[in-house]
């Protein structure tokens, strides 16, 4: 399976820095790091894979915005992560990160979202790597700040930017706050994908799906607890973005043996795998297939179908799907 094509549709682009980088750009910039040592600067970059909660996991996120705050290190943070992609033979990948989050020194959501853009095109000139771009929002802020997210992004519709989310602590009933903004979006053309479910709650999932009209949820892992939320998921076919090592480590399953995600295949849920945050969860998407394949007995049948579900659930063109489905190999060769 190592060298098989992958597909990855989840994967946070603040927590997916190379320790390096966040070195070198704090010494270039004169950021203040605890530590200049990559041994131990990982140490706090890297959440423990026993993290009591999301919160816990979520702190490791501080350090790598306070390097992301200028367009040369956007662009270059970018590339590295698509050429590090590439490298573990992922084919198209969808990056996401929250705008708003970068603004800190003075530069213009338009100029955020354009470095990020700009360096995923380096990339994909470079390797035989396809992506897009999904601008993430924060639940944690204010209404009026997703519709800034929505406004900025709009004009880089078709040119990088596919979706909308939304992200971070989940609080049952979340859903509710952002109709007015998510239905904007859909109304501009973004598709939408929500994190939801990943801590404890079905009904953010069926919320996320009736009322913000979500094609995709990030991780999903507690409509296992909800029969409502999981014939809905099922009985529309949304698409759920599962990532096992990080589910292990913010405590929604309490090992990957554990993981629904098995069980959602086998019960014609269509599911997908991604790393969530290549740093924060210290993996790539190689090590999430080893993973699965060790706890779940994935064969490969099984991998070819997550695959093809992943192409169709893309947010990308007709022509880069099927480039995408050209890519995996034919029995027999």
């Amino acid at each position: 399976m190592y060298s098989l094509p992958k597909i990855e549709l989840h994967c946070h682009l603040d927590g997916s820095l190379r320790v390096e980088t966040v070195r070198d750009i704090a010494r270039k910039e004169g950021i203040e790091l605890p530590t200049y040592q990559v041994a131990e600067l990982k140490k706090m970059l890297v959440a423990p894979f026993e993290c009591t909660s999301l919160a816990e996991y979520l702190q490791r996120f501080a350090l790598p915005n306070a390097v992301m705050q200028t367009k040369e290190s956007l662009h270059r943070i970018t590339f590295e992560l698509f050429e590090d992609a590439a490298k573990e033979n992922v084919k198209y990948l969808e990056v996401r990160f929250g705008p708003l989050l970068h603004v800190l020194k003075g530069l213009t959501l338009t100029e955020v979202i354009q470095s990020v853009i700009d360096g995923m095109r380096q990339a994909e000139a470079r390797y035989e790597i396809k992506g897009n771009i999904i601008l993430s929002c924060l639940r944690s802020m204010s209404v009026d700040s997703v519709f800034d997210v929505v406004e900025a992004g709009k004009n880089f519709l078709g040119k990088g930017v596919v979706a909308i989310d939304l992200c971070a602590i989940e609080e049952v009933g979340f859903c509710e706050r952002f109709v007015a903004p998510i239905a904007l979006a859909k109304e501009y053309g973004y598709r939408v994908t929500i994190h939801a479910g990943e801590t404890g709650s079905g009904k953010n999932v069926s919320d996320a799906i009736e009322l913000l009209g979500a094609e995709r949820i990030g991780h999903g892992v507690f409509i296992k607890d909800d029969p409502f939320a999981y014939q809905l998921v099922k009985e529309r076919q949304i698409v759920l973005e599962m990532c096992p090592t990080s589910n292990v480590q913010t405590k929604a399953v309490q090992n990957y043996q554990e993981h629904p995600i098995y069980q959602f295949y086998q019960d014609g849920i269509p599911v997908t795998i991604s790393t969530d945050n290549r740093t924060v969860s210290d993996t790539t998407m190689t090590n999430e297939m080893v993973c699965v394949q060790q706890a779940l007995m994935m064969d490969e049948p099984m991998y070819q179908a997550i695959y093809q579900t992943s192409v169709v659930a893309a947010f990308a063109s007709d022509e880069v799907k099927a480039w995408c489905l050209a890519q995996y190999p034919k029995k027999g060769n």
